[in-house]
């Protein structure tokens, strides 16, 4: 696999819970309390992203927008 590509496994417990594991928490900066936003399309499935980040990588967008008018 690609260095840059990963693929862990997890599984939903009896709350629909799932543990990120230790190595992706790692890499993705990802802390305890951080809130997390999920994507999902049925035929695609679930991604999942720092709502933070998604939040600055939509005001990059909506600034590049705006200096370009």
């Amino acid at each position: 696999m690609n260095k840059n590509k990963y693929l862990w496994t997890t599984t939903v417990n009896n709350k629909g819970q799932i543990v990120i594991p230790k190595e992706a928490r790692e890499i993705f900066n990802i802390n305890n309390g951080d809130s997390l936003i999920l994507f999902g399309d049925v035929k695609r499935g679930i991604a999942i992203a720092k709502y933070d980040d998604y939040i600055q990588f939509i005001e990059q967008i909506f600034n590049s927008r705006d200096t370009h008018k």
